[in-house]
């Protein structure tokens, strides 16, 4: 049977349907039919305010009849159709948003003073119409305006319907709980009306325990719990106990001890009972002790208090009252966030998709969570296809960090390097390909600033100082013809106000600079030419950013962060949140919410495998079974020192790759390559300790500089070289093209001479000529053979091309030697040490037989990169014996002297 409420709210929704179909007529078609005048702007504009006006009177009286119609339907059947599914109830927020948008139209129009406008183009009509509209309204004078009635014709009806809304809601809530919460299926297990007690500090007026949910009355106010999410905690006395919700928390007190134990016991069997899903009930004393609910458990709730999670669902993992483990959040406007919670936040890893405007296109964020917000190492793809890989701290790119645009951007850009509080700050690089320009030097608050390297795809170098975001001050600008220029220019490279030219002929050129539109570069100054040409050998190995970037502190965010590791004792948790993790391009999870997952090593085995990789640094320590290890962990992408060499190859090829491949940046590049594996000995070393700290064993003494040097080299350079080698060997290349130039030139010219023709042009002394080596036919002549002397010291050099370690490199130069000794003491019939004077021209030979390309950037790179203990011995000498040859052999004479013609009768041999 219905209430009288529901009797009064259906005479109500009649009256007010009916008065808005009067007013309608009325009102609103009178207002509409009279158009403004075509050069009437503002009559223009309320019309158009009157027709919203208009539009939103319509949606109210839609509603209103739904309403009248879920009334009727109430009324007729009241046994079938619960108090529930009345409009007002179901669709309140609907109905609330149509009367809002009402009121604002209502509110627009009088602010614009539309109606009185409207009734002066009809002013006869209107007053004719006072009357009608009195019958609408209550309290109308006779003397007010015609524009005053229409306001309160279209405001009265409404403002009188929602009072009257408001007491019959009011008078209804009474009744709500006993029709609402008393369903079939539901049971009452407990009432406060039979054992009283008090709830704080909700005060609620009446208590009502049924086998699913926990109700608490407070005046028209019924606050429903989820059994299943409520946690019982006993008080520090007999006459309290507390329970904890996702969202509240509350105590339950009384008088009466006995009352309250008997309220605290059903709650907390209530609680087990709808978690294991039955109905039956134990009698209070019968059987054994009552079993106590898990601290854990899995449910779904929606937030609905203000912050961060308001109106959001969680489903998951929950600990005493808060998201606790794994779970899934989903907000209204499409955000979900699948991971770990602790405490109630995010914490651990998570992946948060965030819906932007256009269709179909989420931002998303694979990132360490700490404490609700974005911590550590995390990688976001967003919907303009940028893509982040790096730090963050507090929700904010910070520390070490990769930010690259798509390649089909309008200016596709790259970079690699620190970041502070989300903005770029501290040593980077960036590309800028649409430019053909890379940027390696300072930054901060997301503009260059500081000293800084510009280098061009045309092979221009730059290095200066740039303050926000522009170049300021004078700079050196090196071109790739090995012209310099010392003065000031432009952003685009333009040279502007005073400088200095130096050509490569040893010219130079000083005076002011200046450029006009269409008529290019024009200058003002003295062009010296008397000044002696420079060394060329000096002039093209000019470097840049030496000296102005400490190699020490151009990594320290992605050094930092292993540090960070390392000072915590290696915990399995934090391994991925402080050292990365790698995962395949999933650029799929922008498309839909359906694939928030993300395929990474499985993290919950990270603990166990760090004890399996610290056991293993303990047991090999020595020299030999050290570098085994160290060599397994730098290749497996999952070990601590394989991630960070990962990290580091990554930034090098950022700066030196492509357009960064500059011989003007070789020396830069050398100092970084040693600095990471100092770096990488220093990272073993920190795992060594704390994998002695768990074993209880005293730590390693530090060692000292030397020492410390003289394993990097030995240890560590060897096994890291490899992974940088590409791009540093590159920048040897480009460093010594010129001299590898002249090299080839003379190993060409030297090619076309016989053997016996070469050994006596380079003045090797002819006891020591392995003619009886060869093999001859009775029509060969000594002259006309090639390649034949001293072959197996020129096939075993031709391997220094085939390692990238600089000792391997001089192991092939000693074996080299000593087939060179071996070979010439056969020929002597016994043992023979070679002198420097007869080793050089055997050398040479073997040399342009040889035919290593880029000889030179292998020379120089092996010297700068040779372990400092070889310095002063047989390495160092073998060496520079090769130096010596490389130098020969590009001198003048051994390129451009004359050859014998090869038919020659008059050959001596």
């Amino acid at each position: 049977m219905c209430s009288p409420e529901e009797a009064a709210l259906l005479r109500l929704e009649e009256v007010f349907s009916a008065t808005l179909a009067r007013i309608n007529s009325l009102v609103f078609q009178p207002l509409l039919e009279a158009g403004p005048e075509a050069s009437d702007p503002w009559g223009r504009e309320c019309l158009q305010l009157l027709q919203q006006l208009h539009s939103s009177s319509q949606q109210l009286w839609d509603v209103t009849e739904e309403s009248l119609h879920s009334l009727q339907e109430r009324l007729r059947r009241p046994e079938a159709v619960g108090l529930e599914s009345l409009l007002l109830l179901q669709s309140a927020d609907r109905i609330l948003q149509v009367h809002l948008e009402y009121i604002e139209s209502y509110t627009c129009c009088v602010a614009v003073q539309a109606f009185q406008k409207a009734v002066k183009r009809r002013s006869e009509y209107w007053r004719g119409q006072r009357k009608a509209l009195r019958q609408v309204l209550s309290g109308l004078s006779s003397e007010g305006s015609v524009g005053t009635a229409l306001l309160q014709a279209l405001r009265q009806p409404l403002a009188h319907h929602v009072q009257q809304y408001v007491l019959l809601l009011l008078s209804l809530g009474d009744t709500v709980g006993e029709d609402v919460l008393c369903t079939p299926a539901r049971r009452l297990l407990q009432d406060s009306q039979d054992v009283p007690v008090t709830v704080t500090p909700l005060r609620a007026e009446r208590v009502l325990l049924f086998d699913d949910a926990l109700v608490l009355l407070q005046g028209h106010n019924i606050h429903t719990f989820d059994l299943k999410l409520v946690w019982v905690e006993p008080g520090q006395d007999r006459c309290t106990f507390h329970l904890l919700t996702p969202e509240e928390g509350f105590s339950f007190c009384s008088k009466d001890p006995q009352g309250l134990v008997v309220w605290q016991w059903k709650v907390t069997q209530a609680v087990c009972q709808a978690l294991r899903g039955k109905k039956d009930f134990p009698v209070l004393g019968a059987g054994l002790e009552p079993s106590e609910p898990p601290t854990c458990r899995c449910g779904a709730y929606t937030f609905r208090a203000e912050g961060r999670f308001c109106q959001a669902t969680y489903e998951g993992e929950w600990y005493w009252g808060r998201p606790h483990g794994k779970g899934t959040l989903k907000w209204p406007d499409g955000r979900n966030h699948v991971g770990d919670f602790c405490q109630g936040l995010e914490h651990g890893f998570g992946i948060r998709l965030v819906p932007q405007a256009s269709e179909d296109k989420f931002d998303c964020y694979k990132c360490h969570w700490w404490e609700g917000s974005m911590c550590g190492y995390g990688i976001c793809e967003y919907s303009t296809s940028e893509v982040y890989k790096g730090y963050f701290q507090e929700g904010l790119r910070h520390g070490f960090g990769v930010l690259e645009s798509a390649p089909q951007a309008p200016r596709p850009l790259r970079y690699t390097g620190h970041w502070e509080r989300g903005q770029r700050s501290g040593y980077g690089v960036e590309e800028d390909s649409d430019r053909g320009e890379r940027y390696i030097g300072m930054w901060q608050a997301d503009q260059r600033h500081g000293p800084g390297v510009m280098v061009t795809q045309a092979g221009v170098c730059y290095q200066g100082t740039f303050q926000a975001d522009k170049m300021v001050g004078p700079g050196i600008l090196l071109s790739d013809d090995d012209s310099l220029y010392e003065g000031t220019f432009t952003r685009d490279l333009t040279l502007v106000g005073k400088g200095k030219v130096t050509f490569p002929n040893g010219f130079t050129l000083e005076g002011s600079f200046g450029s006009v539109s269409g008529r290019g570069l024009h200058t003002q100054g003295v062009l010296d030419t008397a000044a002696l040409p420079p060394d060329p050998s000096s002039t093209c190995k000019r470097q840049l950013g030496q000296g102005v970037f400490p190699v020490e502190s151009r990594w320290q965010g992605v050094y930092g962060a292993f540090r960070d590791f390392v000072r915590a004792g290696c915990p399995g948790d934090l391994r991925e949140a402080l050292l990365g993790f790698h995962v395949q391009s999933s650029r799929e999870l922008r498309k839909s919410q359906e694939y928030l997952c993300c395929e990474r090593t499985c993290p919950e085995d990270q603990a166990g495998r760090m004890e399996d990789l610290l056991e293993e640094l303990l047991q090999h320590r020595e020299p030999e079974a050290l570098q085994q290890c160290l060599r397994k962990a730098l290749s497996n992408s999952l070990h601590p020192l394989g991630k960070l060499l990962r990290t580091l190859m990554l930034t090098f090829q950022a700066t030196y790759a492509g357009i960064g491949a500059n011989k003007h940046l070789q020396g830069l590049a050398q100092e970084e390559v040693k600095q990471h594996a100092q770096e990488l000995w220093a990272a073993y070393r920190g795992l060594l300790q704390v994998a002695l700290q768990r074993k209880g064993q005293a730590p390693e003494e530090d060692e000292d500089a030397e020492t410390r040097d003289l394993r990097v080299h030995s240890l560590v350079l060897p096994l890291v070289l490899p992974s940088f080698y590409s791009e540093l060997f590159t920048l040897y290349l480009l460093l010594h093209e010129r001299e590898d130039s002249l090299y080839s030139q003379g190993i060409t010219h030297l090619s076309l001479f016989p053997d016996a023709r070469l050994l006596e042009f380079l003045d090797v002394q002819k006891h020591l000529w392995p003619l009886k080596d060869l093999t001859l036919t009775t029509n060969q002549r000594y002259s006309l053979v090639r390649d034949k002397c001293f072959l197996s010291a020129t096939e075993c050099l031709q391997k220094m091309i085939t390692t990238v370690d600089p000792r391997e490199k001089l192991e092939v130069l000693e074996r080299t030697y000593g087939e060179i000794e071996a070979t010439v003491s056969r020929v002597l019939g016994r043992e023979h040490k070679l002198p420097m004077d007869d080793l050089l021209p055997l050398l040479i030979y073997v040399v342009s037989r040889a035919q290593i390309q880029h000889l030179g950037a292998e020379i120089h790179l092996i010297r700068d990169m040779m372990d400092p203990l070889h310095t002063g011995g047989l390495y160092d000498f073998l060496l520079t014996a090769l130096e010596s040859c490389y130098e020969h052999i590009q001198k003048e004479d051994m390129r451009l002297h004359r050859l014998p013609s090869r038919w020659s009768s008059r050959e001596p041999w």
